[in-house]
């Protein structure tokens, strides 16, 4: 066994278990990393969100499609599956829900329209999950491909901001799927996409083996931090923690869990909870997402 892997005495050092969102998480704010994976119990959120509504009715409805007999996977279809997997928490009214139904089901027609039903893909929803001797990580694909003699990783995004070539290429999350299906499927994993269903854009990145292997040891570097902060944390919390209302508990732990305000504290779940994030960015409405035209 390697040294790296050995703890007190001799014992293994446990793998950290991760998921991109962690790690991501960790990197954006340690203090909502700490109300998200360690509080308990865990802070109030604040009202759902209505572009996370769009996004997980329109990945239900694509799931579902390819789950479907090849001979019922028709643009039709796609559009009864959005209907029914239609979530309308946070928008402002029924009208504005009822419009933003028939934006998200045009965009699985128009996206449905340009797929080959027959191409199977090798995994819709696909947990992939991989070990280094740091840590232990898992993810969920929202569609993952054979093209060739290669699997390529496929990611539907729903949100207003169009998206390029650099932001599949710097995905944290990307590249640990594709390491994670090379690894576990032992076939070649190098192209990750990003699908924008409102543009029916598709950002592309081709990654090389050191590309992705630096991917790698940034998620690793990422979860010794937060390994760290989280053995703090369950070493310094006492009983009587659990009484102390959220926006006080940051007192006693923002030494390992700072705040990081700034304008992305307008989205934050916990914002409610947070006078910094507050102060950093106004309050936003649930539907303030949306694209407006």
């Amino acid at each position: 066994m390697a040294a790296e892997q050995l703890g007190f005495e001799g014992m293994p050092k446990r793998l950290y278990p991760c998921t991109p969102s962690r790690l991501n998480t960790w990197l954006d704010c340690p203090r909502r990393y700490r109300m998200t994976y360690l509080d308990r119990p865990k802070p109030e959120k604040g009202l759902p969100w209505a572009h996370n509504s769009v996004g997980a009715s329109v990945h239900n409805a694509l799931a579902g499609w390819w789950r479907l007999p090849l001979d019922e996977r028709t643009t039709e279809a796609a559009g009864r599956l959005l209907d029914r997997a239609w979530l309308s928490d946070g928008f402002r009214d029924d009208a504005q829900a009822a419009e933003w139904r028939h934006r998200a089901r045009e965009m699985v027609l128009r996206y449905t329209a340009g797929l080959d039903p027959a191409d199977e893909p090798v995994g819709v929803e696909r947990t992939v999950s991989m070990k280094t001797h740091v840590i232990t990580v898992q993810g969920r694909i929202d569609r993952l491909d054979r093209r060739g003699d290669e699997l390529v990783v496929v990611d539907y995004k729903t949100g207003r901001r169009p998206l390029t070539a650099d932001d599949a290429r710097t995905s944290l999350a990307l590249a640990l799927y594709a390491a994670s299906a090379r690894r576990m499927m032992r076939t070649p994993c190098r192209l990750v996409e990003l699908h924008h269903l409102p543009t029916g854009e598709v950002a592309v990145w081709e990654h090389t083996d050191d590309s992705l292997d630096r991917h790698l040891r940034r998620a690793e570097q990422i979860a010794e931090e937060c390994g760290e902060a989280d053995e703090w944390f369950r070493a310094t919390t006492r009983p009587a923690d659990v009484a102390i209302p959220p926006e006080r508990r940051h007192e006693r732990f923002d030494e390992r869990f700072p705040p990081q305000p700034g304008p992305l504290c307008a989205w934050c779940d916990f914002a409610r909870h947070c006078p910094e994030g507050q102060a950093a960015a106004p309050t936003r409405d649930p539907w303030s997402a949306l694209a407006s035209d």
